[in-house]
């Protein structure tokens, strides 16, 4: 019999709901959006993947912790998000690769959660009125003291929470837990001559599946801070450059939009997930805006003319479809639950993007063979201009 003691907790939105709980985690008040991921698995992914800084995140899955956790599936070096909401919470984890229950995790790096609440409410309140700012609180059990706490937060609108989350200084990449699980090994690139391929990525939040995963192509990684100028980064002499992932409103990464802007006038090949899709969409001159509730899950659909993928999406934010034409770009990919751009290619460069996150982890591999479009993108791009 596991002896627990359960502590109250209290969730108040910023629409004056409030949602009594029990507390999991570090005791403690947290505030920031909540948003909810639909996922059925790949909860430390989620509470380590970066793009979910400054988010409340609630697992419509009904229950939390199963499984555990373990280094292997950690997405960066700590949890990211402020807190976690599950309805029920699995105390006694049963899995051979776990190495702590998920609520010791989560005291370990001083993030609250809260259990024991009607997540599939709280869903339906956040598909209606949209995601908003909310707190999770030990300390504070009064919905209405808590809730002025909630009306103080700023939104997320306007917020360049990357700095938060980037790498201070450059550095080559090399996996610290190095995984075993190894979904599918590359095939080798198509010359001897080309497996060193050099990848500057630009950490605005990086997840480290997307690095393991252009390491299985063969290249060389250099990750760099979210603020490093172009001529910096070209001086790394890069065969090919990444945007990555990252949290925050896309348009306030002025720095982002202008290093990005640099580098397209340099014509190499780049590609960009999530935030890097939108800062890449920006600098070309595509607007973006805040989405309702985002798409937070494993099971979104994409595609085109009649071609699926299954994809894991995390993003708040869209580039705007009405901007687009002035742009010479080309989209490859839409959202097919709502139709938003989840895709697109440049009519002359060799650059691209995607809104969803082909890496996985967690989530489906449909996606992946845009890693291997990419190293043939910086293949070619080294055949036809060997400097």
């Amino acid at each position: 019999m596991l002896n627990i003691d359960v502590k109250p907790a209290l969730l108040v939105l910023a629409d004056g709901s409030s949602y009594p709980g029990w507390s999991f985690g570090s005791p403690g008040t947290a505030v920031g959006e909540v948003v909810f991921n639909t996922g059925m698995t790949g909860y430390q992914e989620v509470l380590t993947d970066p793009s979910y800084c400054g988010q409340l995140v609630s697992f419509t899955y009904p229950e939390l912790g199963n499984t555990g956790v373990n280094p292997e599936d950690d997405e960066s070096e700590r949890p990211q998000v402020k807190g976690a909401i599950a309805r029920n919470l699995c105390h006694q984890p049963s899995n051979w690769r776990s190495t702590q229950p998920l609520s010791h995790y989560l005291q370990a790096h001083k993030i609250p959660g809260i259990y024991g609440i009607d997540t599939r409410a709280l869903t339906r309140t956040i598909r209606s009125a949209g995601a908003m700012n909310g707190a999770i609180s030990t300390e504070i059990l009064d919905p209405q003291t808590l809730l002025k706490k909630v009306l103080q937060a700023p939104s997320m609108e306007g917020l360049n929470l990357t700095e938060l989350v980037t790498t201070k200084t450059a550095y080559e990449w090399v996996d610290p837990t190095p995984a075993t699980w190894e979904f599918r090994q590359s095939p080798p690139p198509a010359h001897s001559n080309q497996l060193s391929l050099t990848v500057v990525a630009l950490d605005f939040g990086i997840k480290r599946n997307i690095l393991r995963r252009l390491a299985s192509y063969g290249c060389r990684i250099i990750v760099v801070p979210a603020h490093t100028p172009a001529t910096e980064i070209l001086s790394h002499q890069p065969d090919g450059i990444f945007l990555s992932n990252g949290p925050g409103d896309p348009a306030a990464v002025s720095a982002g939009i202008e290093t990005a802007k640099a580098l397209l006038a340099e014509q190499k090949p780049m590609f960009g997930i999530c935030l890097g899709h939108q800062l890449l969409g920006l600098s070309l001159g595509i607007d973006t805006f805040k989405l309702k509730f985002g798409h937070r899950g494993l099971n979104q659909p994409a595609g085109l003319q009649h071609q699926v993928e299954i994809t894991s999406q995390n993003h708040g934010f869209a580039l705007k479809a009405e901007s687009i034409s002035q742009a010479k770009v080309k989209v490859t990919h839409l959202n097919l639950n709502d139709q938003t751009i989840a895709g697109m290619k440049h009519q002359t460069l060799p650059v691209f993007s995607v809104q969803y996150h082909p890496e996985a982890s967690p989530g489906p591999h449909d996606a992946d063979y845009l890693f291997a479009r990419f190293v043939q993108a910086m293949q070619t791009h080294r055949t036809e201009r060997p400097d």
